[in-house]
């Protein structure tokens, strides 16, 4: 067990919720909806919408409309209609899907949305004061009668009787619970928004090009804004391209000449206005480690990439975080409602919450590093059958693990 040094105590909290991302703002509407206050603690000073926009399928969609925002979404963005994987060798159409197809419960849909817009959806819809910003959490420690004493940077202490942490891949709560440290992949990435004011013309599909090393991909969000993104196996040879955001742009662009990309495409990229993209590396928690990981204990858990870091190669990160934030806010909320705060009651709502998420986790994070390595490979079996077989069977696959529901609140 970690110690403090005795401080001030700034205050104290029934439940306090680590981290403003969409694991933690999902958490807190969903425990509001159900007549239960929580208090947010974020680092920054405002909402960070950090990577632009990511892919919303159907198991989010379910969980917005189960915390009453689903519909507000759906409007400030465009439902892509087909997904369309281009052969890195010929430059045309390998593989196309229909991502509006019928599937359990109705039809799948699929919306490029932009970060920023749903953080602030939800954000909104919070009692004010939940969120309180510059708070930064450094050290987790536990005090007699199961109370969490959260340590800020500012040297204050907050104790809380149960505890969520949303905060992300290095989480300080994770590391407090034990969890498996995030592994590096060997892969980086890179992603821009491309703006145009006059309409961009592409039709509502989703375009991925894969092969040679790399994977890369775009959607428009809506009439104006389109989203990209490219992933690679950073080398020797590619020293320097970090080093600013023109050079990586110039970076994107040389690897997609040479797979015979639309010239409609690489025109996205160039567009883009990248003077706050830079690349990252992707990481992931290995999956095993998350079989026997404890996901929660006592009256305090993990959530979103907190608890299941992985590669974005299945556009299931900020999905997976809002089925979280509302199964969590379901277990919780239930074995609170109109009872206080009872730490049996709370330990085996959160054992429950990690009973739920466990396997869902092992299965997104594992599917997602294979997926990745097919998709990217450049050895020549490999994308053979990327190109005549697997294509297909992945894009199916994706498909499936987004036809997932949370259920309601």
């Amino acid at each position: 067990m970690q110690t403090m040094k005795p401080e001030e105590v700034a205050s104290a909290e029934d439940i306090v919720i680590v981290g403003a991302g969409i694991a933690g703002l999902a958490t807190a509407l969903g425990l509001h909806k159900k007549g239960v206050r929580s208090l947010v603690l974020e680092s920054s000073p405002e909402l960070r919408a950090s990577g632009f926009a990511f892919g919303t399928w159907k198991n989010a969609f379910r969980a917005l409309d189960a915390l009453g925002i689903g519909d507000r979404i759906r409007k400030e963005h465009v439902q892509a209609q087909a997904l369309r994987v281009f052969s890195p060798s010929t430059g045309q159409v390998a593989q196309e899907l229909d991502l509006t197809a019928p599937g359990k419960g109705g039809p799948h849909e699929i919306c490029c949305v932009k970060r920023d817009l749903l953080l602030r959806a939800l954000e909104e819809e919070l009692p004010r004061g939940t969120i309180h910003y510059v708070s930064k959490v450094v050290a987790v420690a536990e005090e007699d009668g199961n109370i969490k004493a959260l340590q800020l940077a500012d040297g204050s202490v907050l104790r809380t009787k149960v505890l969520i942490g949303c905060d992300g891949i290095n989480s300080v709560v994770a590391k407090w619970l034990g969890l498996a440290k995030p592994s590096y992949s060997g892969r980086s990435a890179t992603r821009g928004l491309a703006h145009y004011p006059e309409g961009h013309g592409f039709r509502p599909n989703f375009l991925q090009f894969n092969g040679h090393g790399f994977r890369s991909g775009m959607m428009p969000c809506n009439e104006t804004d389109i989203y990209w993104f490219f992933t690679f196996s950073p080398s020797d040879k590619d020293e320097g391209v970090d080093e600013s955001p023109a050079s990586m742009k110039q970076f994107v662009l040389s690897n997609l000449r040479g797979l015979k990309v639309p010239a409609e495409v690489l025109a996205v990229v160039e567009r883009s206005q990248m003077s706050d993209v830079l690349v990252a590396p992707l990481r992931f928690r290995p999956p095993l480690s998350l079989v026997t990981a404890s996901i929660s204990r006592g009256c305090a858990c993990v959530a979103g990439d907190a608890l299941h870091p992985m590669t974005p190669d299945l556009a299931q990160g900020g999905c997976s975080a809002l089925e979280d934030g509302v199964i969590l806010a379901r277990c919780l909320g239930d074995a609170l409602l109109g009872l206080g705060v009872e730490s049996h009651r709370v330990d085996a709502s959160l054992r429950e919450y990690a009973r739920i998420r466990r396997w869902r986790s092992v299965q997104l994070v594992g599917t997602a590093y294979v997926v990745g390595l097919v998709q990217q490979s450049d050895n020549a079996f490999v994308s053979f059958l990327r190109d005549r077989v697997l294509s297909g069977v992945l894009a199916r696959r994706l498909l499936k693990l987004a036809d997932y529901d949370c259920g309601t609140l």
